[in-house]
């Protein structure tokens, strides 16, 4: 699906990190999804469907990217579901998940609303992909898709019921020095 979103003007890639995007690589030895890759050289940093910020890997010294916010989040997320789970708020991890899931899942997107697209980095598949969840309000996990591109349609379903068909699925964002 990456390559049918329409972008409203030019991608913002000048402070993404195109060689990360390339050579990152997970514990497991493998890299970034194919389907992530993929959206970011398409998307670069934007909004998606009016909500949604994806995090690209950015060059030092750039703001909202993967490896300062999207850790940043991925540490809320774990602490938040560390203490679900010792509160045994069993809604958390519903409907789809289980306890044991939350401290694999790793966050690269994130609402407007405050809601979660994350990977699950235990799940790559043998095409090299990761599962996505949504967590919702950090307050409920979601499968959406073995991939970015199988998640994206049912992301872009839950937008438009919030905010109607846009005229463009990205709105690229002016990259931001720290």
């Amino acid at each position: 699906m990456p390559h049918t979103l329409t972008v409203n003007g030019r991608p913002t890639l000048e402070h993404v990190d195109l060689e990360l995007l390339d050579s990152y690589r997970f514990p497991d030895g493998g890299g970034f999804p194919e389907s992530y890759r993929a959206f970011i050289r398409r998307a670069g940093w934007a909004r998606l469907f009016g909500l949604w910020l994806i995090y690209p890997p950015v060059l030092p010294g750039f703001a909202d990217g993967l490896q300062g916010r999207g850790e940043n989040l991925t540490a809320r997320f774990r602490s938040v579901y560390r203490e679900g789970e010792e509160e045994e708020f069993e809604w958390m991890v519903e409907p789809d998940a289980d306890w044991p899931r939350p401290v694999s899942l790793r966050v690269f997107g994130w609402s407007e609303n405050g809601d979660a697209l994350l990977w699950d980095t235990s799940s790559r598949t043998p095409d090299g992909e990761f599962v996505v969840w949504e967590s919702r309000s950090l307050d409920s996990l979601h499968r959406l898709g073995g991939s970015l591109s199988e998640a994206l349609p049912l992301i872009q379903a839950r937008a438009r019921g919030s905010f109607g068909v846009r005229g463009h699925d990205i709105e690229p964002l002016p990259a931001v020095r720290l």
